[in-house]
């Protein structure tokens, strides 16, 4: 590991593609890249607990902090149910929270995952995706961040170390805004992207509290000069009134990330497309969509499939909660046929797919020409998804779109028999 102090180069002029005035080029990887951001975002309560591959952030605050470049509460729980936990109760008291976890751990606190968005709490979180246990595996699968997809979590999901650091940021500022207040999860690939180091370009202070306002929940803080009921017990008298305002919460969310991400991209010169991202898409006849790190094997190969002038094209989904119904119904309505490429599975699902196959099927389902979706499953517990892989993926996709595949049947790729 190569010390930060040595990895960072200040750039006092923009070169192009390089940082901006105010920000330093550092050698990191994706877990450093987010607690940077932590740092940068003055969280004030930060738990742990060591889980792989999570904990490398935790190692990187606890650094920061014995370094006295970072100044936070840091409380290291004896459990991941306690520790978020302790999360949830600080963010009602009005303190600016990070909490992280994998894998089984992530389940292990399954119950104050589920009260913290019933809460409106806007928690941001970190899951280093991990495969479930047994057997016991630490490569990356995404089911257990998937896994509250329905309960009220925004769930992102990131490529890069510099879109972790970036994500961070913007996922504060939505959380916390009194139109959403809802808990954020940012899902960053096991080993791939956890444990792997790229160049990211860091802001200065003042940067970023230009774009990231205090946390700051009003009337709604818990003190006690402001006697107020938090989890009450409702049952049927006001229950289905409370789900239809986390109902409203998260649709509205979807209008605070596309101002987030104005903003952001305003003052950093970067952002995006909010919630997907389209690669080779212009003219492409068939589409190959995935989520995460997933996305640098399938450029590769896209790209050498164009070379052999095959219109492929490539869209990663970068939120998944809220789901990117109406980006997908356009960037892939034109296709012949679209090919899902998931980290994850459903077993029992409808046609036996990964989750991210059956909502991209559910999105496109209202198009009146709405093209072939063939669901393929690949990479589980951290296998590399190679770029032969994706090229024999794409011939599928569009043998599915001559008739020649059943997009109906779902594949498992690399599978040995």
């Amino acid at each position: 590991m190569i010390p930060t102090e040595m990895a960072t180069a200040t750039n006092t002029t923009p070169p192009s593609g390089g940082a901006r005035t105010g920000e330093t080029e550092e050698l990191i990887s994706g877990s450093e890249a987010i607690a940077h951001a932590c740092r940068l975002a003055d969280v004030d309560v930060i738990t742990a607990y060591p889980i792989r591959p999570y904990d490398t952030v935790m190692q990187y605050v606890s650094q920061m902090i014995a370094n006295g470049d970072f100044d936070c509460e840091f409380i290291v729980a004896e459990s991941e149910h306690s520790q978020f936990e302790i999360v949830k109760h600080a963010s009602a008291v009005g303190a600016r929270v990070f909490v992280g976890s994998s894998g089984v751990g992530w389940f292990y606190a399954f119950e104050a995952l589920a009260v913290t968005a019933g809460l409106r709490l806007p928690m941001v979180a970190m899951v280093g995706n991990r495969a479930l246990d047994d057997p016991g595996a630490f490569g990356v699968e995404h089911n257990d961040a998937l896994a509250v997809r329905d309960l009220g979590w925004m769930l992102a999901w990131v490529e890069t170390a510099q879109e972790a650091f970036d994500t961070a940021l913007i996922a504060y500022r939505v959380a916390e805004d009194k139109r959403v207040s809802l808990p954020c999860a940012i899902s960053c690939d096991g080993a791939f992207l956890t444990h792997s180091q790229s160049i990211v370009k860091v802001p200065s202070q003042d940067m970023v509290d230009s774009y990231l306002p205090a946390y700051d929940r009003a009337e709604k803080q818990l003190h006690p000069d402001n006697p107020i009921t938090i989890a009450p017990q409702a049952n049927e008298d006001w229950l289905m009134e409370m789900r239809r305002q986390n109902d409203m919460a998260a649709r509205r969310a979807r209008a605070v990330i596309t101002e987030a991400y104005e903003d952001f991209d305003a003052k950093f010169g970067r952002g995006g497309e909010p919630f997907i991202e389209r690669y080779m898409m212009d003219d492409a006849e068939i589409a190959l969509v995935g989520m995460g790190t997933l996305a640098m094997p399938v450029k590769v190969a896209v790209r050498k499939l164009r070379k052999q002038g095959k219109k492929v094209g490539f869209v990663r989904v970068r939120w998944f909660r809220p789901f990117p119904t109406p980006e997908l119904q356009d960037a892939l309505g034109g296709m012949q046929a679209v090919g899902v490429i998931d980290r994850d599975y459903g077993f029992g699902s409808g046609y036996y797919s990964g989750v991210l196959a059956n909502e991209v099927r559910a999105a496109l389902y209202p198009l009146a020409q709405r093209p072939k979706v063939l669901s393929l499953i690949a990479g589980l517990g951290g296998r590399e998804v190679s770029t032969n892989n994706v090229i024999d993926i794409a011939d599928m996709v569009f043998a599915a779109g001559e008739g020649k595949i059943d997009d109906q049947d779902t594949h498992w790729i690399g599978v040995r028999e």
